[in-house]
């Protein structure tokens, strides 16, 4: 299921500027933010949706008549959509303070649709505005919450530590087999450890991590008294489940990675994080088991690995020493999965997603 983010925008002091105990009611008073535009603009590009929650009190009364508000709203929404930047919604509360309407900011009234749909992605997801109320509208929908203007930050730094946001997916698995933490985090490449009860498969599990330049621990107690298959093929489904959830919407990823010859073995992987599972492998092994971990398993974990990160995973693997031709697989594995990993620009555009259909 692919996630949403949502930028839950202010009107007045966050998109355009207002003057001191004033509504911006008319084209005199009208100014947008400094640099705006371009921070809209590459925030889209990285996959941002935007909403507009604005109070506007007592609009459509005697005292804030709807044609003083008109004028300079359609003027703000025509330059930003001349500029490729369109809301999905816009919110505004009419109510006056002393009414303490559950629509009005900091409460939640005029966003509970989103706060309900299970594609938001809270994770992402943010409320900027230039008042304390936004702030705490941010607490209440459980998102993070960013000021802007004299009291906050410029809109170029809101741009820049959105599209910084932390990698990192964590994912606790049990089932009558099994019990797996598995924790990762895309941008750093250490702590890497693992624990799984099975040396050879913690040797690989750690080549992964280390030659994909994340940060990996994982630990598993699983049933290896009746044998290794449950360990190995939780662990894979934990760690892709886990690495899915740190990618996001794989905005600014690389998305490809492309090799490795280990001695006299060699292995030629292919990745592509396109959100569509599949695993092809090709080569066999000369030996059935090497260090407790059978060979047969080495292409389940990357079949199932591949299911729960959604990545088509190729590899091709030749030798005559099985130790050798199996962690080529895995170094492999993981040497291309560090490109498609990485944040990469994409389209001339930071943060950009890589694909043409604008989402993966």
């Amino acid at each position: 299921m692919s996630l949403k983010k949502y930028l839950f925008l202010d009107r007045d002091g966050c998109l355009i500027e207002e003057p001191a105990d004033e509504q911006v009611d008319s084209l005199d008073k009208f100014r947008l933010m400094p640099r705006v535009i371009p921070a809209l603009l590459t925030l889209k590009a990285a996959g941002y949706r935007f909403v507009m929650v604005t109070n506007q009190d007592g609009l459509g009364t005697e005292s804030f008549p709807e044609d003083d508000f008109r004028p300079a709203q359609e003027m703000l929404l025509g330059i930003l959509a001349s500029q490729g930047i369109e809301f999905d919604d816009i919110l505004i509360d009419r109510s006056h303070p002393r009414d303490n309407a559950p629509t009005r900011k900091p409460g939640i009234g005029l966003v509970t649709t989103y706060l309900r749909d299970r594609q938001l992605d809270s994770r992402r997801s943010a409320v900027i505005g230039d008042r304390q109320t936004d702030m705490e509208l941010a607490a209440n929908m459980g998102l993070t919450g960013i000021r802007v203007g004299p009291q906050g930050q410029p809109w170029p730094e809101i741009a820049r530590q959105l599209l910084s946001t932390p990698r990192t997916g964590e994912v606790h698995r049990r089932t009558r087999e099994t019990r797996i933490r598995v924790a990762v985090d895309l941008d750093r490449s250490e702590p890497v450890f693992t624990r799984t009860g099975i040396g050879f498969f913690d040797h690989m599990l750690e080549q992964i991590a280390f030659h994909g330049g994340f940060g990996l621990e994982l630990e598993c107690e699983g049933d290896l008294t009746v044998d290794e298959h449950h360990t190995v093929e939780d662990c894979a489904l934990a760690l892709g489940q886990a690495m899915n959830q740190a990618l996001g919407d794989r905005s600014g990823i690389g998305r490809y990675g492309f090799v490795l010859a280990m001695d006299e073995s060699r292995a030629e992987v292919a990745v592509d994080l396109s959100g569509r599972p599949f695993y092809v492998q090709e080569g066999e092994f000369p030996r059935t088991s090497v260090g407790g971990l059978h060979t047969e398993m080495v292409g389940h974990f990357f079949r199932s690995l591949a299911q729960t990160l959604g990545a088509a995973i190729h590899v091709r693997v030749t030798g005559e020493n099985t130790h050798h031709m199996v962690e080529a697989a895995f170094k492999g594995v993981g040497r291309a999965l560090r490109p498609a990993l990485g944040r990469t620009p994409g389209g001339g555009q930071a943060g950009a997603i890589p694909s043409t259909k604008g989402s993966l």
